[in-house]
């Protein structure tokens, strides 16, 4: 099957809104100067301002110095003069945009650094969960801080409220999902917004827009109380779909938190009488699931292009109280744009195939292999799923190689490979030549750890089909 390049890039998947002048213009003049040189504007996360430091750039994948004069406390005084005023959490917004500006302040109050963060509403970035938002149950979102939970959360919003015509309230706790302005930002579409006054009242708003608001569904960024899980169990006691995000890493670490697990079920000792241990082999005293979790639904975010998604919580954590290891997550990759319903025959199938793969992948083959690429063999072999079988899924890590082409390629052509953005995890690095000369950084860790590099001329559908298809069939063999 051939797919010519243009049929990839003229796909738009994503309709990316940042406003990032509105966050540049409020900058010293040489700071601005620095970034409006630098080139993938649209990977800023966040630029770090702090007095006596040059100014720091952070983007998703580097960092970058931003000038060589460091922060003053007249820059500092310039840039607060042009917000608003701070909240009782450190932070302000910028008026009709999504950025984030969150202080640093010494132990008299003044502000000695700040972190600007990038808001960017996604369009189109949350389709392939489409499926469960339809189903009406409550879903939350785990990851790690800075992934894309908010933006996801704000994409959800606006599909639940313009798509599916649910009545939405979203509970802005930090004025992050809808911006700053009394206006709601136009990425939330016909989603309601209620602001919080303090932060410590979260719990409090989340009750009052069900007794006041008649919602359907209420949407809340970061639970992160005792009385916020509390409050959630309460809602989703009353029959109304929540959206929810959670800071963690994963379902197992959530189970871990003693403030939190209550949203995945909570835990509870019990112990067991002599038979039943025995049936069980395993001790009298032992951590069961202690009720039904507020959240059916869960979803991992592992990386921007990667999520994992527990359709059942409960079955889930059951398992990993009994030190069980699983592998029924689904992972889709919201890049694709090609997300299936949950029980589908095809979604089933996949499902299959995924579950017989693992998540690591052992580089011994690599470690002692003195192969060339040219002496691979190109013959595939694909089983009755039209899938490549292998053990085990083989993570990539690309440079100077868009992610969302290759991801297509991924979809497209059945390949068991994972994109990942630590080079570390990496067990094969593809690159283009020009990237790849000025990055020693990566050279040096691929050669002190024995990590191949493969190197295709150019950003092209056959180049890259031609080198996948070349590590697949080293694979075979």
């Amino acid at each position: 099957m051939s797919l010519p390049l243009k049929d990839v890039k003229s796909s738009p998947l994503q309709i990316i809104i940042s406003e990032l002048n509105h966050l540049l213009n409020i900058l010293p003049a040489r700071v601005y100067q620095a970034l409006s040189n630098q080139q993938k504007m649209e990977e800023l996360l966040e630029i770090i301002l702090d007095l006596g430091k040059i100014p720091i750039a952070h983007y998703r994948n580097n960092s970058l110095l931003l000038g060589d004069k460091p922060i003053t406390r007249i820059d500092l005084e310039r840039i607060t003069e042009r917000l608003g005023s701070f909240g009782e959490d450190n932070r302000v917004g910028i008026d009709s945009t999504l950025h984030r500006i969150s202080a640093l302040r010494n132990r008299k109050g003044t502000i000695i650094g700040l972190t600007c963060r990038v808001g960017r509403a996604i369009c189109g970035d949350i389709i392939m969960i489409r499926d469960l938002l339809d189903s009406g149950q409550s879903i939350l979102i785990m990851g790690c801080p800075g992934i894309g939970k908010t933006t996801a959360l704000r994409e959800i919003a606006r599909l639940l409220a313009d798509d599916l015509n649910r009545r939405v309230i979203i509970i802005d706790t930090s004025n992050e999902i809808a911006g700053d302005s009394d206006i709601p930002h136009p990425s939330i579409g016909k989603a309601r917004r209620m602001q919080v006054a303090n932060p410590n009242l979260q719990h409090r708003m989340m009750i009052e827009a069900i007794e006041n608001h008649t919602p359907e569904v209420i949407v809340i960024d970061e639970i992160g109380t005792e009385m916020e899980a509390q409050a959630a169990r309460t809602i989703a006691e009353r029959g109304i779909q929540l959206i929810a995000t959670a800071h963690g890493d994963g379902l197992a670490s959530l189970v871990k938190n003693p403030t939190l697990s209550d949203l995945v079920g909570g835990i509870q000792s019990v112990i067991l009488g002599d038979d039943e241990a025995q049936r069980r082999c395993t001790q009298k005293t032992v951590l069961e699931r202690a009720a039904d979790p507020t959240f059916p639904v869960a979803i991992e975010m592992h990386t921007s292009h990667r999520w994992s998604i527990h359709a059942d919580v409960a079955h889930m954590v059951d398992i990993i109280l009994r030190n069980w290891n699983s592998s029924s997550s689904l992972s889709r990759d919201y890049l694709s744009n090609k997300g299936l319903p949950i029980g589908s025959k095809t979604d089933k199938s996949s499902l299959l195939v995924a579950n017989n793969l693992t998540n690591s992948l052992s580089t011994n083959f690599w470690k002692n292999s003195r192969s060339r690429t040219e002496d691979l063999n190109p013959n595939m072999k694909y089983d009755s799923t039209d899938m490549l079988v292998l053990p085990e899924l083989i993570r990539i890590f690309c440079c100077g190689i868009t992610c969302k082409l290759l991801n297509e390629l991924i979809l497209i052509y059945k390949w068991p490979l994972r994109l990942i953005d630590n080079v570390r995890s990496a067990d094969i690095i593809l690159s283009v030549p020009k990237y790849l000369s000025h990055n020693t950084l990566i050279r040096r860790h691929a050669q002190n750890h024995r990590i191949p590099i493969l190197i295709i001329k150019s950003e092209t559908v056959a180049d890259i089909r031609q080198a996948i298809e070349r590590v697949l069939s080293t694979y075979m063999n």
